[in-house]
């Protein structure tokens, strides 16, 4: 598990200093003319999808998977793991009520429409997000857990680069158009894997397709819970400037894979092409288990979305921003990284058990320091697939102090393998040092 907050209470207090490095997140826009619009080849299509093995995080099939796109509704995912991890923490009960504020009820539909003052327990605030994708209900549990939203924005985007999502930056919890707020095919699909791993007893929000609210019956976007076997999740979004997204998963035979695809030029577009991506991913899964070397590029007609978005005749769960626009450019420029506070990073650090103890031999390898300790496990894991050969006996840890840092570490070689295991690490530029006996 990453490193969690123990109180956001606090953690909010730390970010008060933190304020003028995240001001650029925080700060309001006072006319669609002042935002800093996302910038796109000319060339790149809308459509950018991604296939992972949520077990190893094996990539098993990308298209243009780390080019930076609007999320949509696909945000609601990070809203909702951070109110997970509230309820996993004991700061949140699925009794609590969640209020609705002038802020929230102002909100673009999507949403339940609630007047300012009223309130839901969290649990119905879980299902108007899951199912519903309820603007007004997503900034109302920002407001319950961060104080503000963009207070909780932030928060947003530290967790998600402590989950390994390097190329996304949030700005509201709801994904509301606001062309600040990006991610990547690849970012989502961590964010959707770190959800079921970390809170597995919550998952199952996911696959709700319909909830009962105050005497009325409101059913969900995502039609594949219905359509396709094995189904199960995760969440549908949809803005003119973003596209048809969906981050999917499924399970056949016991495997489960995780598929996120943004800019469809419809529903029935998008859904087809989530179908035939878990379809074949499965099919490639089970043709490899017989020994057969092949990819799902390989087995894909890929006919990729062409010609304008068709608009829907209900949202799903976006509103469309006045004056919100794509500038389009022939030298796109990546998002900066975001400056956080270390003190902030510190708030945030448990305190950490030793490394066990070694397997066979007295020496190792380290392969990275890290700021939390959710970095170094998934460097770790990064390491082991694709320098199996050289690990594979030895015993991955992580070590580290509550204040400093988080050293990825395997432990248990001898002498000679672990001066190879980082002669081959190095060599493909990841950082590797040899941890000689104590």
């Amino acid at each position: 598990m990453f490193a969690k907050l123990t109180s956001v209470r606090s953690a909010f207090a730390v970010l008060g200093f933190a304020g003028a490095m995240l001001c650029g997140l925080a700060a309001p826009v006072a006319a669609s003319a002042q935002i800093p619009y996302l910038q796109m080849n000319s060339a790149e299509p809308k459509y950018a999808a991604i296939v992972i093995d949520a077990n190893s995080g094996e990539m098993l099939y990308d298209k243009r998977a780390d080019s930076p796109r609007y999320p949509a509704s696909v945000t609601k995912i990070m809203t909702l793991y951070l109110t997970f991890e509230a309820l996993s923490e004991g700061r949140l009960k699925l009794t609590d009520r969640v209020a609705i504020s002038s802020h929230a009820a102002a909100q673009a539909p999507t949403k339940l429409g609630l007047s300012v003052g009223d309130s839901v327990s969290v649990d119905e605030a879980i299902r108007a997000m899951t199912v519903k994708s309820a603007n007004d209900i997503a900034v109302a549990m920002a407001e319950r857990l961060g104080g503000s939203e963009s207070r909780f924005a932030a928060l947003m985007t530290l967790r998600g680069q402590e989950l390994g999502m390097r190329n996304s930056r949030f700005v509201n919890a709801s994904g509301l158009p606001d062309s600040r707020q990006i991610s990547t095919a690849r970012d989502l699909a961590i964010l959707s894997r770190a959800t079921m791993r970390d809170f597995p007893q919550y998952y199952s929000y996911f696959s709700i397709k319909g909830f009962e609210f105050r005497g009325r019956y409101i059913p969900g976007h995502n039609r594949l819970l219905t359509n396709m076997q094995g189904f199960d999740g995760l969440k549908t979004g949809y803005t003119n400037a973003s596209g048809y997204n969906l981050a999917g998963s499924a399970v056949r035979d016991g495997r489960r894979l995780i598929a996120v695809v943004l800019g469809g030029s419809s529903t029935a577009w998008r859904d087809n092409n989530m179908e035939d991506l878990l379809t074949t991913g499965f099919d490639v899964l089970k043709r490899r288990s017989h020994g057969e070397r092949t990819t799902i590029a390989a087995n894909l007609y890929e006919d990729e979305p062409t010609g304008p978005i068709m608009r829907p005749s209900t949202e799903e769960g976006d509103g469309d921003q006045a004056g919100l626009k794509i500038v389009l450019t022939d030298n796109p420029k990546p998002p900066p990284p975001l400056k956080v506070s270390p003190t902030l990073r510190a708030a945030q650090a448990p305190i950490v058990k030793p490394a066990p103890k070694k397997a066979k031999g007295e020496w190792g390898v380290q392969v990275g320091a890290f700021k939390s300790k959710s970095l170094a496990n998934e460097q770790l894991m990064l390491v082991r697939s694709r320098f199996a050969k050289f690990v594979t006996d030895a015993e991955g840890a992580v070590e580290g102090a509550a204040s400093t840092t988080f050293r990825a570490q395997f432990q248990g070689l001898t002498a000679e393998a672990a001066q190879s295991a980082c002669r081959a690490i190095s060599a493909k530029r990841q950082p590797c040092m040899v941890l000689a006996p104590r």
